[in-house]
């Protein structure tokens, strides 16, 4: 899974980027300090892979894995190649979802590109610039789709809907929260590689006094959260400066701050679980001496497609896939032994669906 943090300059964006990653990106009071995307690795924390590492002491431990870009601050007229625009663009296509950090507190010494701290005129100023390049995309596909409409009847139902993607986009508004009415316009939005179509989580980073004291108060934040609404985005209440401190601390240590805060989770684990649900995905697991790992799929993935991320002969090959959920596992006391004698162990075909947590053996032959 690739994310990518965007945001105007100034907003806190390389500063939370080097907190979740502690990747040293430059952080400075200026904006374009972020010229080329800076890239992070992140382990996915998931409680029950250390649980599988205690039972099994494998040779090898491999959780999942994000990786975050910290893309270039944005300024107006980006779609028409104004301050690092293309670059921004371009930077964006490639990613799986936006994490758009949006700035909700207030500071003398912190410079707002704008002048000015308003988290709607900078969601919108973002969101413009991607639908300005949008609506470009959209139009030439409309202009072939007319073409073609002319010797194709069947082609009438997709040149409606990209005039009413296109009308929806000029009214200021996202792709994503447009209303779809059939699987047909799902697969025109998905191949016409819209940025504004992509899921967006709006991060809204606010002051470490601010954050404490309760989110609902801070009205920049209230206002984040009816946009989010809207456009049918997920929001994440945020202080870079105290995800700083976090990352600084040893694990022992992060868990009794958090607790002094009132937090059961850090920021970076809050966005990982909104970015899984964001985007449909689930884990399933493998666990044995060799190695105990976790692997992402999409919700909704049957066990030959589950397989092939393993490697693809384990897709090609696939015979059945024997499964227990990692809840009945732990009942047995982590032994897989026990488990097939109360017969919790199942054996399942090409059509079984995979669910979040099941640990898994696949059976193949190529």
């Amino acid at each position: 899974m690739k994310l990518g943090m965007v945001g105007l300059p100034n907003v806190g964006k390389s500063t939370l980027f080097n907190a979740i990653t502690n990747a040293g990106a430059q952080s400075a009071n200026y904006p374009f300090c972020t010229i080329e995307p800076n890239v992070g690795m992140v382990s996915v924390p998931d409680e029950r892979l250390e649980k599988l590492a205690e039972i099994y002491n494998p040779d090898k431990f491999t959780p999942a894995v994000i990786e975050f870009v910290d893309i270039a601050g944005l300024v107006k007229g980006a779609s028409k190649g104004e301050g690092l625009g293309n670059k921004f663009l371009s930077n964006i296509r490639e990613v799986d979802a936006i994490v758009h950090v949006v700035r909700c507190f207030e500071s003398d010494d912190i410079i707002h590109v704008e002048g000015s701290v308003d988290p709607k005129r900078d969601i919108e100023t973002i969101n413009l610039e991607l639908i300005f390049s949008d609506i470009e995309m959209v139009q030439r596909r409309l202009d072939k789709a007319t073409k073609a409409l002319k010797g194709d009847k069947s082609m009438q139902s997709e040149v409606d809907f990209l005039k009413r993607l296109i009308a929806h986009l000029e009214n200021g508004l996202p792709a994503r929260s447009i209303e779809i009415t059939d699987e047909s316009e799902t697969e025109i939005i998905n191949t016409t590689a819209l940025l504004s179509a992509k899921p967006v989580i709006y991060a809204c980073n606010m002051s470490e006094n601010d954050f404490s004291k309760g989110i609902e108060e801070n009205h920049n934040y209230n206002a984040v959260k009816e946009i989010a609404q809207i456009e049918k985005a997920e929001i994440l209440p945020i202080c870079a400066a105290l995800e700083a401190e976090i990352s600084s601390l040893s694990d022992d240590e992060k868990v009794m701050f958090l607790e002094e805060l009132g937090l059961e989770r850090s920021g970076l684990d809050r966005m990982i679980q909104k970015c899984y649900s964001l985007l449909g995905l689930i884990s399933y697991l493998t666990a044995g001496k060799p190695e105990v790992r976790a692997w992402t799929i999409t919700k909704g993935t049957k066990a030959p497609g589950a397989a092939g991320k393993i490697h693809t002969d384990f897709e090609r090959g696939f015979i059945r896939a024997e499964v227990i959920s990692y809840d009945d596992f732990i009942a047995c006391g982590g032994s897989m032994v026990t488990a097939k004698e109360k017969g919790l162990v199942r054996s399942e075909g090409k059509e079984y669906v995979m669910n979040d947590g099941d640990i898994v053996l696949f059976r193949f032959n190529v």
